[in-house]
């Protein structure tokens, strides 16, 4: 079982920042089996993939978020990241980071398959 801790969401102004935290309670050593990402859902919305890492490091983006969003782990901290730049409105939802013990397949490798955190609010007004 994988537990995830999200943090760092907030309220902020168009083109804030903010950067959000997961704790992915893994051993060091099994790191970099796991694909990690990052969804978001707004109220009325389906949940979206907004970045993920692979195994072997390489990153996706959503359209929408390329450019100004950047996701990162750290293997000693345990953690995985997104850093998220010139924030706007249409970025408001509850973020959550997902990971799962492979190779990523695309979104629906966790989407589908991944274990969840509790999600953290992300706030932007104009």
């Amino acid at each position: 079982q994988v537990q995830l801790v999200e943090s760092g969401g907030g309220s902020v102004q168009a083109g804030g920042s903010l950067r959000l935290s997961c704790a992915v309670s893994r051993q060091p050593y099994d790191w970099n089996f796991y694909c990690m990402g990052w969804f978001r859902q707004a109220p009325g919305k389906e949940r979206e993939g907004v970045a993920y890492i692979d195994t072997d490091g390489s990153t996706v983006y959503a359209d929408s978020v390329q450019s100004r969003f950047t996701i990162s782990k750290d293997r000693a901290k345990k953690a995985l990241y997104l850093q998220m730049n010139s924030l706007q409105p249409e970025d408001t939802a509850m973020y959550y980071c997902a990971v799962r013990r492979t190779y990523c397949l695309g979104w629906a490798t966790l989407r589908d398959l991944g274990y969840w955190g509790q999600g953290t609010q992300v706030t932007v007004s104009s």
